[in-house]
């Protein structure tokens, strides 16, 4: 199909956006993993000086990453899914019920902004903040639900677009499992016989 070309170009042409949340991922994690080691150290080396709000620190860090990342499991087809059930439909089912699926994940996401941004504005109006001593506020905290749905529903529109004007079948794996990567022994799905 020769449009499959144009949806690899322009796939391509976002290599940009998966460096982007792989790194800034990437960096969460690191400084998650430093603060952590730092309270570590220091409530043995000198507990007075140890970092009261670490932990919190940590968990805002650790939930930023997660929703960004959640971005990068739509892209790879990683989120849950009955991927037994989906290896038994032909590829024109195949593509019905992923066109499906990315209408309802579009619209949860969807939802997910706007509930997350309702939370996010009124933390704003009422000027919350952490209760420890950091005093961290706290609509920084809660902007990580609509930034990472808007990301994954970025992709799903991207899904959606693959799958209802770009789709081959030829092309068409459940979980991105190709024959070459099949253990031995283990039969194709049934798309393929």
């Amino acid at each position: 199909m020769a449009s499959t070309g144009a949806w690899s170009k322009a796939s391509a042409a976002l290599g940009w956006w998966d460096w982007i949340e792989e790194t800034l991922v990437g960096l969460l994690g690191l400084v998650a993993l430093v603060i952590g080691l730092l309270q570590v150290i220091g409530r043995y080396i000198d507990p007075g000086r140890a970092i009261s709000y670490a932990e919190e620190v940590i968990v805002y860090l650790i939930i930023w990453a997660i929703m960004i990342v959640s971005s990068q499991l739509v892209r790879r087809d990683g989120h849950v899914r009955p991927d037994l059930v989906l290896r038994l439909l032909p590829p024109r089912y195949l593509r019905l019920v992923e066109i499906f699926n990315c209408l309802v994940a579009i619209v949860f996401c969807g939802s997910l902004i706007w509930y997350g941004w309702q939370i996010v504005d009124t933390s704003l109006l009422i000027d919350e903040t952490s209760s420890t001593d950091l005093q961290f506020p706290m609509w920084i905290y809660y902007l990580a639900l609509p930034v990472g749905s808007a990301l994954m529903l970025l992709r799903y529109i991207m899904r959606l677009v693959r799958f209802t004007l770009y789709f081959d079948p030829a092309t068409m794996t459940v979980g991105h499992v190709f024959q070459e990567e099949m253990p031995s022994g283990l039969s194709p799905p049934l798309a393929d016989r």
